[in-house]
């Protein structure tokens, strides 16, 4: 488990693309992070939402994980083209500037990123506004019939020109990965 004052302070470590020897550290921060953050939705965090997780989403999305100055991975940041499809930091982590590094990591590829998140998930909403997000549209989730908010910012050419900060850390790129 993570945890401890000096972990809270941890920054980034390196951004790298998610590995397959990842998936069960990915999948219980995941779990983790949903539990917390939509207890709303049953099921959230295990079962056939797991089952999607480790069949569907660990395998057709770009997947990047974040790790931290001791090499634990502790985030995982999931793209569909320029749609955040999921964005989950282990629990233990958050609030120390991890998700906001991912989110502008994302935002740096493209010329606008756009993500749904639950209406139900008032700290999520919350956090997006602050990183320049604006509601786009209202869809009901497939999946749990709660309603979905799509959010978009502006990218990386276009946030630039605002002032947006710069990324720092090491980034791992992967050699047949046609981002950057």
């Amino acid at each position: 488990m993570l945890s401890g004052p000096d972990y809270r302070a941890a920054t980034v470590g390196r951004i790298r693309p998610y590995r397959p020897a990842d998936e069960d550290v990915v999948v219980d921060l995941w779990a983790r992070a949903s539990r917390i953050a939509h207890p709303f939705v049953p099921g959230e965090g295990g079962g056939e939402r797991e089952r999607k997780m480790r069949e569907i989403y660990l395998v057709q999305a770009d997947n990047w994980v974040a790790e931290d100055a001791n090499g634990r991975v502790v985030a995982l940041l999931g793209m569909l083209g320029s749609e955040i499809g999921g964005l989950f930091v282990h629990p233990d982590a958050q609030g120390a500037g991890i998700g906001r590094v991912l989110v502008e990591f994302a935002a740096a590829r493209h010329d606008s990123v756009t993500l749904d998140v639950y209406e139900n998930n008032h700290k999520a909403r919350g956090f997006y506004t602050t990183m320049g997000f604006a509601e786009e549209g209202r869809h009901p989730d497939e999946d749990s019939g709660h309603m979905l908010i799509t959010l978009r910012r502006p990218g990386h050419s276009t946030a630039a020109a605002a002032g947006a900060p710069h990324i720092s850390g090491d980034v791992d790129r992967p050699a047949n990965s046609s981002t950057g």
